[in-house]
């Protein structure tokens, strides 16, 4: 027994403190404003887990300031804000998160995805395949800094709609009014609005308060037309323009009474062309959308034996200019004091965790980001021997055909197929 137990005011037990460490310390994380990591909580347990437990189970507990870090978009231009809170913190806000996940995660729509036991992106994309197959339209909604905008007043109302526990309320309205530390050490309260994307308890918090203001709302006043959700990102289903437009014009009113609002610039409407000769009476601006890194657009398939057109999902071109970027930041070619075999220990997670991914759908559509690897693979070949400096590259990268056929399994794409 680490701690003793002992009787509290709030039914939260020194287990559930240990169960949810071991869930923070699988998933890691940086350092929050007090400076102390997970290593360092994990070497001294009765000194930091120990007077949590104590003070989330006598209602004494408050969280510290939330550090405001910023990171790049997919697109390398803009930022957005990460919250890091405390591992202590993260601790407690797990003890709350697995409690509330018990109870709200039956009630949710089969058509949420995000941050849900047993349910996964590609579930998301699958589903999303099939009813592009089925539906001639898309609306593609962007919601406007989702994260940064939930009302906290209806995100306390929504969470009390499912549960009347005293704790559980008392400690999510203390985490929304966390103060923010901003990058120059500034200390920012937080009264009204936003959840820290970064904090535990922000995805579950994200799904209830969606779940009451979209999912629910979709169910009772178009239960004829299918959507796809995966956090905020979300994709409806249509027969025809006239019900995409109604439809979107009252999501937006839903979305204003709610106290959000809707991406004009992104949000957008898609004609799903599965058909190369029919076509609507009118010009299309849209016949492609992005869905969770997956380009959704007319391509080539076969079906039972038939080539035909068909409206599918294929690794994005952002997702790909992102890997290649992370690839050129490596420097493989610069890797010459090193074996050839170490670098694909180096490289396996990241291509295991690509392939994995993005291989699911369309699995063909990497081919372009491995041959750039190998091209740079064969110019580490280049710099290391000596007696390929002096040559055209192509000599370089026939000697990688040659590791490739004698080491077929050597890297993690090359056993994939993805051979130079």
């Amino acid at each position: 027994m680490i701690f003793k137990e002992e009787q509290k005011s709030q039914p939260i037990s020194r287990l559930q403190v240990m169960e949810a460490f071991k869930k923070v310390k699988a998933n890691g994380g940086a350092k929050g404003v007090d400076g102390v990591s997970i290593s360092e909580v994990n070497a001294n347990i009765r000194k930091y887990l120990y007077p949590l437990w104590n003070r989330l189970a006598s209602g004494s507990y408050y969280p510290k300031a939330v550090k405001r870090v910023m990171i790049p978009k997919d697109d390398g231009k803009k930022k957005r804000p990460l919250g890091i809170p405390t591992v202590v913190d993260r601790v407690a806000q797990q003890v709350i998160t697995s409690e509330l996940e018990a109870i709200v995660d039956k009630q949710f729509s089969a058509n949420s995805f995000g941050y849900r036991p047993n349910k996964s992106a590609h579930q998301a994309i699958e589903q999303c395949r099939i009813n592009c197959m089925k539906y001639s339209w898309v609306i593609d909604l962007d919601i406007s800094g989702f994260f940064d905008n939930i009302n906290h007043e209806l995100l306390i109302k929504a969470v009390s709609h499912y549960t009347s526990k005293k704790h559980i309320l008392l400690y999510v309205k203390r985490w929304l009014e966390a103060p923010i530390q901003m990058e120059d050490g500034t200390i920012v309260q937080n009264h009204d609005k936003g959840t820290p994307q970064g904090g535990v308890i922000s995805p579950v918090l994200a799904n209830i308060f969606l779940h009451v203001v979209f999912d629910k709302w979709m169910e009772k006043n178009y239960p004829e037309a299918p959507f796809e959700r995966y956090a905020d990102d979300i994709v409806i289903h249509c027969h025809n323009i006239k019900e995409c437009l109604r439809m979107l014009e009252n999501i937006n009113k839903r979305m204003n009474e709610c106290k959000l609002e809707l991406n004009q610039q992104k949000s957008k409407i898609v004609y799903c062309r599965r058909n190369q000769k029919r076509q609507p009476p009118f010009k299309v601006k849209y016949q492609k959308f992005d869905f969770l890194g997956f380009t959704f657009k007319p391509r080539v398939i076969k079906e039972r034996g038939k080539i035909k057109l068909g409206f599918t999902p294929g690794i994005s071109q952002k997702k790909q200019t992102k890997i290649a970027k992370e690839l050129f930041k490596l420097k493989i070619h610069r890797m010459v004091h090193l074996h050839l075999s170490d670098i694909a220990v180096i490289l396996q997670p990241k291509l295991r965790g690509w392939i994995n991914y993005f291989g699911k759908f369309r699995k063909s559509e990497l081919r372009k980001i491995f041959r750039i690897l190998n091209k740079r693979l064969a110019r580490y070949i280049r710099n290391k021997y000596r007696r390929f400096r002096k040559k055209h590259w192509f000599y370089s990268y026939k000697q990688l055909i040659y590791f490739s056929k004698s080491y077929p399994t050597m890297f993690y794409h090359w056993e994939h197929g993805f051979l130079p």
